[in-house]
């Protein structure tokens, strides 16, 4: 209950900010169709993390100029202190990177966003143990020691949801907050398995010469994983934004896959101190990017996480008209 509570005063956190408004978001757009056209739009897109070669696909967008193109100058916000859901559900900001399972929870509490692009085709949670540990199935887990960063955000769902496709729940586990600590702790044996992001946490401990075992999520159950969101009030006054956006997303993205080489070496213009040493975490995003179309968001892995959601007591009923939390309209225009 105490997780529950704790994951619940986040969200309450969330609508505070939302519906503090934004006197900016009412003001009327700019009657001069041709100025506007002519001045690149300002962009800020919250992250949700530090700068990061992950965040390839955007970097060669904005390089390349294909957010210039599309009439916008991207500006990225690293904050922790921004919540961009909050931001994006009040209107203030039109786009964030934000996790699907947080859209659901956001529609619970009536903010109006939408997931319009899914950047990670896989979920990129995994739960990582040392091999001497010799935890090799799902089922060797119980009753072991388990670090979680916090009950809270997609590593938590994603963690739940695995136990659960596995006929497991966290009574069946240790599970421990350490906070953002999984490499040391690992390392320093405080447990016997951590969670974390399968393009992190596994590509720390193997650059460190330890022998690990990997559960990705992704493997047993599919969930909504990190795109874009957009709101309601965006779609419905101004949708070219939303497909300017998108389009050049895409390719950027497709940029990156084909030539993940020069993707990387653009990130180091955009990530201060980067070497080569952390070429596999781009490496590792790679795979999780892939589909044949990218981009476009799979309904029934919408139903998949709002159904584990309701099992962890996250939401108080069944969000109705799951099918408004995304659209696949703007990335299907944008497919050459």
């Amino acid at each position: 209950m105490r997780k529950q509570v704790k994951y619940l005063l986040f969200w309450v956190a969330i609508i505070l900010v939302a519906c503090g408004g934004n006197e900016q978001a009412n003001e009327p757009e700019m009657e001069n169709e041709n100025i506007a056209a002519a001045t690149p739009q300002i962009i800020r897109l919250p992250m949700g993390y530090i700068p990061d070669p992950q965040y390839a696909p955007f970097y060669v967008a904005v390089e390349k100029g294909y957010f210039a193109e599309a009439g916008i100058e991207l500006e990225f916000d690293y904050s922790f202190e921004t919540d961009g859901m909050a931001l994006v559900g009040a209107g203030e900001l039109p786009f964030a990177v934000v996790s699907g399972e947080q859209v659901i929870l956001a529609r619970a509490q009536e903010l109006p966003v939408v997931y319009v692009f899914e950047w990670f085709q896989k979920f990129p949670i995994a739960i990582i143990s040392k091999a001497e540990a010799n935890i090799t199935t799902p089922e060797d887990l119980r009753g072991r020691s388990v670090g979680l960063a916090g009950f809270f955000g997609a590593s938590y769902v994603g963690y739940v949801g695995f136990l659960e496709t596995n006929d497991m729940s966290l009574e069946d586990v240790n599970t421990l907050d350490i906070g953002f600590t999984q490499v040391d702790a690992l390392l320093a044996d405080q447990v016997e398995a951590v969670v974390g992001y399968a393009n992190n946490e596994p590509v720390q401990l193997a650059g460190r010469g330890e022998a690990i075992e990997v559960f990705y999520v992704s493997d047993y159950i599919d969930m909504v994983a990190n795109g874009i969101i957009t709101n309601e009030k965006t779609i419905a006054e101004n949708p070219a934004l939303i497909q300017a956006f998108v389009t050049a997303l895409l390719r950027g993205l497709s940029d990156t896959l084909a030539n993940p080489d020069e993707a990387y070496e653009i990130s180091k213009k955009y990530v201060e101190g980067l070497d080569d040493s952390r070429r596999p975490v781009l490496d590792a995003s790679l795979a999780m990017w892939q589909a044949p179309d990218l981009g476009v968001t799979d309904p029934e892995a919408w139903v998949q996480t709002h159904e584990i959601l309701l099992s962890m007591g996250l939401l108080d009923a069944p969000v109705t008209n799951l099918e408004r939390a995304y659209t696949n309209q703007f990335v299907q225009a944008a497919q050459p």
